[in-house]
């Protein structure tokens, strides 16, 4: 607004000047002065005209017939050639009668000046413009910067650490702005909340871990003693036996269940080195004797030696957790083909099989709990469940590709290489 303003601003001075020099040249208007600027008075077309030399200022009077409706003084911006010379004026023209004759009277002032000053107040006005607004917009960010800083250590110091209650820093945050200040007691408060309804979980799952676990137990021991009773024919025998098998897979059961729990409450420890390459040698070691009952060729191509820090144990059981289901759902004679290598700046696993595969549907669902491919496998349907959970727990992403009577593959991807 600041051009347009500076625009009506020089246009109101000149009005002013040229009305100024419309009074005094009416109030000194006189019979001989118009016969001085009319060299015809008869002549009702006849006009007089003075100019400055420097053509800035020109006076023009004229016999004219006055308009009723017209105004009797206006105001215009209009090109006038002067001399052979083409320039743009502000022109006051002005309408009377003087001793029964209609005259008109203009007077212009040049723009040519103005219109440079204007520019060169325009030009001016918009580097100043761009100065402030460059100031302003660094200030901003600096004081922005200063005045969220409390922000941001809330979020780095308080809300990044909620998947680690009984670590919170529960220190008040030092802020002038009352505002960040209620949202760190807020933020205390929560968490207080959040850890003891940790605790008491974590407490309800040593319960359950006692109080389920041990009366399997004894219902085990007596089943088992039963068992060595002579008197029992083949059918109790049987029914003994099946019993200690619900008995074996209850327990199973609860046991990753527990697992999982125990796992998503953060209560392992996650300090140790592992090499993965010697995890897996460990895995086909363990399940050696059920690959070669299922007549299925195991081929380790792993050629890195990822070492990562995390908990040894709960990563055996997730490598463990993809080759079991490997085996599982393969065909007889089928593979498992273990692959590893760097793509994109991160470490992967990936355990591929020639079995039944998966369809969409399947894939939808394939982590959730109690969830199998097929009704014909046996199993609880908790073992990918626990592998999502401990892939959660070490920060690694889980990716699933699969083809139906085709085969699967599970891809680990490693945040980074240590």
């Amino acid at each position: 607004m600041l051009p347009i303003l500076v625009k009506n601003v020089v246009y109101h001075h000149i009005n002013n000047s040229l009305l100024e020099k419309k009074k005094k040249f009416i109030e000194h208007l006189n019979p001989e002065e118009i016969n001085e600027f009319l060299e015809n008075p008869d002549d009702s077309t006849e006009a007089f005209s003075e100019f400055s030399t420097l053509h800035s200022e020109f006076l023009v009077l004229s016999r004219v017939p006055i308009n009723l409706q017209q105004k009797k003084t206006t105001f215009s911006n209009e090109n006038r050639v002067i001399e052979g010379e083409e320039n743009e004026y502000r022109i006051l023209q002005h309408h009377f009668t003087y001793e029964g004759e209609d005259y008109q009277l203009e007077i212009g002032s040049s723009l040519s000046e103005v219109n440079d000053l204007t520019f060169v107040i325009r030009f001016f006005i918009l580097i100043v413009f761009v100065v402030i607004l460059l100031i302003t917009f660094l200030a901003d960010t600096f004081y922005i910067e200063y005045l969220l800083k409390p922000f941001y250590k809330i979020i780095d110091t308080k809300i990044r650490r909620v998947n680690e209650p009984e670590t919170f820093d529960h220190t008040p945050i030092k802020a002038a702005s009352r505002d960040f200040r209620e949202l760190d007691f807020v933020l205390n408060q929560m968490m207080d909340r959040i850890v003891e309804v940790f605790k008491k979980e974590k407490q309800f799952i040593s319960n359950v871990s006692h109080e389920l676990l041990t009366p399997i137990a004894l219902l085990k021991n007596k089943l088992e003693n039963l068992l060595q009773n002579e008197s029992l024919d083949d059918n109790a025998v049987d029914k003994i036996a099946g019993s200690l098998k619900t008995l074996d897979m209850l327990k199973k059961i609860i046991n990753n269940l527990l697992l999982i729990s125990r796992i998503d409450n953060n209560q392992y420890e996650a300090n140790e080195e592992i090499n993965l390459r010697e995890v897996v040698l460990d895995v086909q070691e363990d399940l050696e004797d059920r690959i070669e009952d299922r007549e299925i060729r195991f081929v380790n191509t792993m050629q890195e030696h990822f070492i990562f820090t995390g908990n040894k144990t709960l990563i055996h059981i997730l490598i463990y957790n993809l080759v079991t289901n490997a085996i599982k759902y393969n065909k007889p004679n089928g593979d498992i083909i273990i692959e590893d290598g760097f793509t994109e700046e991160q470490y992967f696993i990936s355990v591929k099989d020639s079995g039944i595969g998966m369809d969409e549907s399947q894939l939808e669902r394939i982590f959730s709990r109690f969830a199998r491919i097929s009704s014909d496998q046996e199993g609880q349907g908790l073992g990918l469940a626990i592998a999502q959970s401990i892939a959660s727990f070490h920060h690694v992403q889980i990716k699933v590709e699969s083809v139906l009577n085709v085969g699967t593959t599970f891809t680990l991807l490693f945040e980074k290489a240590n």
